[in-house]
């Protein structure tokens, strides 16, 4: 019985699990005193998603920054969820990629209990969960899509848990520059190759409207059976190349006083003094 009750107690002084937002409350009473906090860096992004006749495309850049530096240059937003479920990420990368392998991981587990081919709708939930559960900390916007017995699906994944189902999407610092594309060619019932060609063309939109955008396109294509990944589908920043010779020839810098060095080994001991230290 006294074992029993021990535990009893050890149990209910258990933490509970889950987000703690001790530091959050910490920053807010430090705020109020007059202390200046780190301010979050800002990061850039374009990431889609349209849905045609066959499946689903989804398009990404490839730029990864953090707040004015490019920190690469060839960063792969399109996460693999599930073998019919891919997500695009925005936002903090490491949240983003932890978040998308967690829920690949889940998608697996659920696969191998089902014995069932996962659906897009059930990757949606565990997203929405996970997401709503931290209260906006896991700086994860994303675009989900794939094709199940449903059909073609598509949706948006807000930080705080709010989604969206639409037949196409934008997300990022580059999406309203991505959605005037999409708006001004989105046809229902479109092809493949059109809706690849939308895709690009919004996510060059992006590129070339938000600074935090840039470098390639990477698309991905769900259909019923199959998915076809391009990276790069086509590259929108490209390096350029030197234009003038930088080599000068020897002498075209007068040289108006030399010195003469020395080597050690020519140096002669003149005086030596031993110091003793009692």
């Amino acid at each position: 019985m006294v074992s029993v009750a021990v535990n009893q107690m050890l149990m209910d002084k258990e933490e509970p699990k889950g987000f703690s937002f001790d530091n959050c409350r910490r920053n807010a009473f430090m705020a109020k005193q007059g202390a200046t906090l780190p301010k979050a860096r800002s990061t850039g992004t374009t990431i889609v998603g349209v849905i045609f006749n066959e499946g689903v495309v989804l398009g990404a850049d490839t730029r990864a920054t953090g707040g004015s530096i490019v920190c690469d240059l060839n960063c792969e937003k399109i996460h693999y969820i599930a073998d019919n479920v891919f997500c695009c990420g925005a936002g903090t990368a490491a949240d983003t990629e932890f978040t998308t392998r967690m829920v690949s991981s889940r998608m697996e587990l659920l696969k191998l209990r089902t014995g069932r081919e996962g659906r897009v709708i059930s990757a949606l939930r565990m997203l929405k969960q996970y997401l709503f559960r931290y209260q906006g900390h896991v700086s994860a916007a994303l675009v989900l899509g794939g094709v199940d017995v449903g059909g073609p699906a598509l949706y948006t994944v807000y930080p705080h848990g709010s989604t969206d189902k639409l037949p196409y999407v934008t997300m990022g610092s580059g999406s309203l520059a991505a959605m005037s594309v999409f708006e001004d060619g989105y046809k229902v019932g479109m092809n493949e190759e059109d809706a690849k060609k939308l895709v690009r063309d919004a996510i060059r939109a992006g590129i070339v409207n938000d600074l935090g955008s840039g470098s390639n396109v990477d698309i991905t294509v769900i259909k019923k059976g199959s998915v076809q990944q391009f990276r790069p589908y086509e590259v929108i920043c490209k390096k350029s190349e030197r234009q003038g010779d930088y080599t000068f020839p020897v002498g075209t810098t007068v040289v108006t006083s030399s010195h003469e060095m020395v080597p050690f080994s020519a140096l002669k001991v003149t005086d030596e003094e031993v110091m003793e230290i009692s």
